[in-house]
């Protein structure tokens, strides 16, 4: 099953629905404002959004791993202009990152 999991900061209706009409379960939890409103509108207001915190848990795995591959300099900044340079910078930075994965794991 294909699923968007964005932040509160994505959770506009334009957001949600996009990825609805393409068959594409949004896994985005809803602003408290938002919330708000949509509770004082009564019934008028419409259903709740649909919102899974498991797949939302993972989302917090990718965010991570995003941010260590950025710790990198030469990624952070994209000192190598050339597309084949930087996916090359992704692969070194991901093999200096997988022996510390798995002897943080055993």
């Amino acid at each position: 099953m294909v699923a968007v999991a964005a932040d509160e900061a994505c959770s506009s209706k334009a957001n949600r629905s996009y990825p609805r009409r393409r068959k594409i379960t949004v896994v985005i939890p809803e602003k408290s404002d938002q919330r708000a409103d949509r509770k004082k509108r009564g019934s008028a207001g419409g259903r709740p959004a649909g919102f899974d915190a498991q797949r939302y848990r993972r989302r917090n795995t990718v965010e991570r791993c995003f941010q260590k591959l950025r710790t990198w300099r030469g990624l952070a900044t994209r000192y190598g202009k050339a597309p084949e340079s930087y996916e090359a910078g992704l692969y070194l930075r991901g093999s200096v990152m997988w022996p510390k994965l798995l002897t943080s794991t055993t």
